[in-house]
């Protein structure tokens, strides 16, 4: 089947007009874009656009003039009602060449690109993603496309060698996902598990970690449990930067974590929706369903990602520790800084307790917004997994969506947004750890007068390890050093 789909990805003829935009089914392979009528021997700057690859997604080019083109995204597989998520490659350029790129059938009106958000872009020899300047992008109503939403950038390239990348967001794909759980197990360590919980329809592996200390460490303690899922929408990346922040912290030697540990189990299972990531879609698994609609009644062929885990939670709500937290991490389209929704209570005393954790957050988090945060029970949200496990478990149980935004965050005091990078992301994540700590403190479930950790280290320290410089100690830049800032060269594409 996986083989079968990949090759209808590639079957797609992306110039034609037939069909329109609503029969895009596949993404461009290779896709040299020449001016009509032209014939003769390719020419540098007739430009070739590809996504036939792991998160792929441009379903067709249009040439519109030699300065021009426009671009239609390939809906979900098996769900036309999903076009959000783009990513794509452009090579064969020109040096100096000047283009503008028309993103023309969103299918959301609602966009961060009206705040100033901008695509990401890479190239061969810039490997870091960085965000397009937002002057080059507008974001409009179009006439010549049905007054549908278009964003349009405009782009100088300015190395004929490279291989440019352009996408909606940092891209995180389940190959990469893949050698980051084997790196961290080739590390052997005793209080980390790795599991594969089930199998897609595609046959890809949903894994589960368990991150405690071993049991023989303390036999007696009673430790709460907490489960954190993400990726559930495959082009909310930003969850999985996240995902993998708390889980680099919690794996680490910080005496925080070291501590969380030895009081909390963690459940992770990092991407619920494999198959959806694989394919470059933005909301829907392979066979076109938004899975987090479907918890009520998860079907073990069309959803086994899903049934299999709320097998696993419903297991865990059944075992004498029980199961205190969920949480499912998204990013958002529309919204600034990170936040949380929560669930609606008739019990006051459990409302105020709902609310301790997203507080908390908010003082140990500066993109973490409280006044963002809210609780409702919106009909259209009961089959997330955030409402139906919070009908399912004991009040003593909190369930959370943690969002984050696709594009930036307000900081305190200022006035202008502060753009999201990879690596702030993954900070988020490892804030969203640490605040366990505050929490169960605060409960008094964790008692300070026990804590092993040194009166100069506090919740509030974020980790560092990995992250300093690498000086040589004689002033002087190496050679390495110096390739590594040709790679980090910003990819302005001025204009």
């Amino acid at each position: 089947m996986e083989r079968k789909m990949e090759e209808n990805m590639r079957d797609v003829d992306a110039g034609s007009e037939a069909g329109g935009e609503d029969a895009l089914v596949g993404n461009v392979n290779k896709l040299m874009v020449t001016p009509p009528g032209y014939i003769g021997v390719p020419r540098k700057g007739h430009l070739v656009f590809d996504a036939c690859f792991e998160s792929g997604n441009l379903g067709r080019v249009d040439y519109i003039s030699e300065f021009e083109f426009d671009l239609f995204i390939r809906p979900d597989t098996c769900n036309p009602r999903f076009r959000v998520w783009f990513n794509f490659t452009v090579e064969n350029v020109r040096e100096t060449q000047r283009v503008i790129f028309n993103i023309v059938n969103f299918s959301k009106t609602k966009s961060l690109y009206r705040d100033g958000m901008s695509p990401v872009v890479k190239s061969t020899s810039r490997p870091k993603w960085q965000r397009l300047p937002t002057k080059n992008v507008y974001y409009y109503r179009c006439p010549d496309h049905r007054r549908n939403y278009v964003m349009s950038f405009a782009f100088c390239f300015d190395r004929e060698e490279d291989v440019y990348q352009f996408a909606y967001c940092y891209p995180y794909t389940y190959t990469r996902l893949q050698h980051y759980l084997e790196s961290l197990e080739r590390r052997n360590l005793d209080y980390l598990q790795r599991e594969q919980l089930g199998l897609s329809v595609q046959q890809r592996r949903l894994d589960l970690l368990t991150i405690t200390s071993p049991a023989q460490q303390n036999p007696e303690k009673v430790k709460k449990l907490v489960v954190l899922t993400a990726r559930v929408h495959p082009g909310e990346s930003p969850a999985s930067f996240i995902c993998q922040g708390v889980i680099d912290f919690l794996v680490s030697q910080h005496p925080v974590a070291q501590t969380l540990r030895d009081h909390v189990i963690f459940k992770i299972v990092p991407m619920l929706n494999p198959d959806g990531v694989y394919l470059g879609n933005y909301r829907c698994s392979l066979m076109g369903f938004d899975l987090n609609r479907h918890w009520q009644e998860p079907s073990p062929w069309a959803h086994p990602t899903l049934h299999a885990v709320k097998q696993l939670i419903v297991q865990l709500s059944q075992d004498p520790v029980g199961l205190e937290f969920y949480i499912d991490v998204h990013a958002h389209s529309t919204m600034m800084n990170g936040f949380m929704y929560g669930n609606v209570f008739e019990e006051e005393e459990r409302v105020q307790r709902q609310a301790v954790f997203p507080r908390l957050l908010c003082h140990n988090a500066p993109d973490f917004s409280f006044s963002n945060t809210s609780f409702n029970r919106d009909v259209v949200k009961a089959g997330t997994g955030r409402r139906f496990l919070g009908g399912l478990l004991d009040d003593t149980s909190y369930c959370y969506t943690l969002e984050v935004s696709f594009y930036s965050y307000m900081a305190a005091g200022s006035t202008s947004p502060v753009p999201y990078t990879e690596d702030t992301y993954m900070k988020l994540g490892r804030n969203v750890a640490r605040t366990f700590l505050d929490y169960y403190r605060h409960n008094n479930f964790i008692d300070d007068n026990k804590l092993q950790i040194p009166n100069h280290i506090n919740s509030m320290e974020v980790l560092s390890q990995g992250r300093q410089g690498n000086g040589n100690g004689n002033g002087r830049t190496s050679g390495s050093e110096r390739g590594a800032e040709r790679k980090n060269q910003s990819i302005t594409g001025e204009y």
